[in-house]
């Protein structure tokens, strides 16, 4: 079954060329288009896709503000924020909003075309440019070093079976730990323990 796709970005450039895009992949299936924030809630209640790829910046209604009401609408639907926007605070906003993920409009077409992807599994997806690198030592955290290079990972949109395969260890113990690490953060999900390694800072942004 095809990854139903909605593209919203106010360039009409933009939109063509990522429609162009993603038609070469018969993976995926472009059902629409938005200009803006209000247009692609309007939009997503008629189409119900898989994935939003939403651009911040458009007039309206932003991407920030779409984001908060598709994730309270329709749950079912996850967004990626595509975006030239930079800044730490923003990534953790728009996390927090609800996104799955977060990449630049400079990320290359195979790491769109995975991000994508995973994102439709329910998958974080940071882009290449914020992607965890390391954890820095916060004073009060009891994480152990293993759960913080699971975190790192986990950060980083892998599954349970690539952070196992990375980190030699088996399958059962990496849910072991991601479990601690919700408990540890007080969070209830992956999204939510990726946006706390960004929110806290533990996270290094390679801007």
């Amino acid at each position: 079954m095809k990854i139903r796709i909605v593209i919203a970005d106010d360039h009409a450039v933009v939109r063509e060329g990522l429609r162009r895009f993603l038609a070469l992949d018969p993976d995926f299936e472009v059902v629409g288009e938005a200009r803006d924030g209000q247009e692609v809630m309007d939009l997503v209640r008629q189409v119900q896709p898989d994935v939003v790829l939403m651009d911040l910046l458009m007039p309206r209604c932003s991407g920030l503000e779409a984001i908060r009401a598709l994730r309270s609408q329709y749950p079912e639907t996850e967004v990626l924020a595509v975006t030239s926007v930079l800044e730490p605070h923003t990534v953790a906003q728009v996390l927090q909003a609800g996104a799955i993920g977060y990449l630049l409009k400079d990320t290359q077409g195979d790491e769109l075309c995975r991000s994508i992807r995973a994102a439709s599994e329910g998958r974080v997806q940071l882009s290449s440019a914020i992607r965890a690198s390391r954890l820095t030592p916060t004073a009060g955290e009891t994480l152990t070093e293993r759960e913080s290079e699971v975190l790192v990972l986990l950060a980083s949109g892998e599954s349970n079976r690539e952070i196992a395969t990375k980190l030699l260890i088996g399958e059962t113990t990496v849910k072991t730990h991601v479990t601690s690490i919700l408990a540890k953060l007080g969070v209830y999900s992956r999204t939510q323990a990726a946006l706390e390694a960004v929110r806290r800072g533990w996270v290094s942004h390679e801007f």
